[in-house]
């Protein structure tokens, strides 16, 4: 059974660098990430007191439609003033809470030609530059942001991972610590930097970074239960599937709903002979993350190790399905 699973164990480290690296940038963007702006009605957006109550209450039930058109209503096509600015920067933000990130990005690029954003609305720009794509645009703020402001460690971190999604691991490795130097506490770092060490074959660094992480999240309110599954990508790597199936449940236990847990659970129980428990651990990846592929290729070839042809026919197909293009695009 062992010499089976280690045939397999080259196609699997790509399956693997695909869960970490493909959800590397959307994987765990915090709350520090999101616009700073507290979205309250403020003076000298031009609005009617009217409009100022319609705009508050519709920020206070989240209906960003709704405040978008008010803000669009009173901007000023051709204005160059400094509330076309404020107006301009507001409703920026109110995009990105929408999740529209192409027009935030565009809301905050006309503010910006006017006069120039404050450096945490500009932080949220890169951000805004990264979900649509445009990791070179993001770079160039960060790198500005980072350059007049020495001290602040966000901005290298996030240097680190647009370096870190090129493959660019070295270079990741020098951002990542530049950011643990300023801040010793910025667990995802610590959790970021473990995956670089991962990918260059430093295992021994690899955990022990993912360990530190798992240490200072330890002192938060709610702990990422991402370090841990990194933690046991790398050791079911290193066939240490008892110490990966722990780190799975915690993950879980952080996060039940966490779908790449479930998936990976599945894998080491696979690993481990627990067909029909790893069959339940990645039904529920599956079920948990309807677009997710992988799991249902992994439940296909463990409906054949079972004698489960039809079944197994019908994973395979649902696989190829959820990979046909665009298919995976939320």
């Amino acid at each position: 059974m062992r010499s089976k699973r280690n045939a397999f164990a080259g196609a699997c480290f790509g399956l693997y660098a695909f869960l970490v690296t493909g959800n590397a940038l959307a994987r765990s963007y915090a709350p520090e990430d999101e616009p700073k702006q507290k979205l309250e009605v403020a003076r000298g957006l031009g609005l009617t007191n009217d409009e100022e109550t319609h705009l508050s209450a519709a920020l206070g039930r989240e209906d960003y439609v709704t405040a978008e058109k008010i803000l669009l209503a009173v901007i000023g096509p051709n204005s160059k003033s400094p509330q076309t600015a404020h107006q301009l920067a507001f409703v920026g933000s109110v995009y990105f809470l929408n999740r529209d990130y192409l027009n935030a990005a565009i809301a905050w690029k006309k503010s910006e030609a006017i006069e120039p954003l404050d450096p945490e609305l500009r932080f949220t720009e890169a951000m805004a530059f990264i979900r649509i794509g445009h990791a070179d645009w993001a770079r160039d703020v960060l790198q500005s942001l980072s350059n007049a402001d020495v001290k602040n460690a966000l901005y290298p971190y996030w240097l680190g991972r647009l370096s870190y999604d090129e493959n660019q691991y070295l270079q990741a490795i020098e951002h990542f610590k530049l950011a643990i130097q300023l801040d010793p506490q910025l667990a995802r770092a610590y959790d970021n930097l473990g995956l670089c060490y991962f990918y260059l074959n430093q295992n021994d660094l690899a955990i022990a970074s993912y360990k530190k992480a798992i240490d200072l999240d330890k002192e938060l309110a709610h702990p990422s239960p991402w370090p841990y599954l990194n933690l046991a990508i790398t050791q079911q790597f290193l066939n240490n599937l008892e110490d990966a199936e722990t780190n799975l449940r915690e993950a879980l236990h952080f996060d039940p709903e966490f779908s790449k847990a479930h998936f990976q659970l599945g894998t080491v129980l696979e690993d481990e002979g627990k067909l029909e428990a790893a069959l339940e651990e990645l039904k529920e990846a599956a079920h948990l993350e309807p677009s997710y592929a992988e799991p249902h290729m992994a439940i296909a070839r463990i409906d054949h190790r079972l004698g489960r042809k039809e079944e197994a026919d019908s994973e395979v197909k649902i696989y190829l399905k959820l990979h046909q293009p665009d298919a995976s695009k939320h």
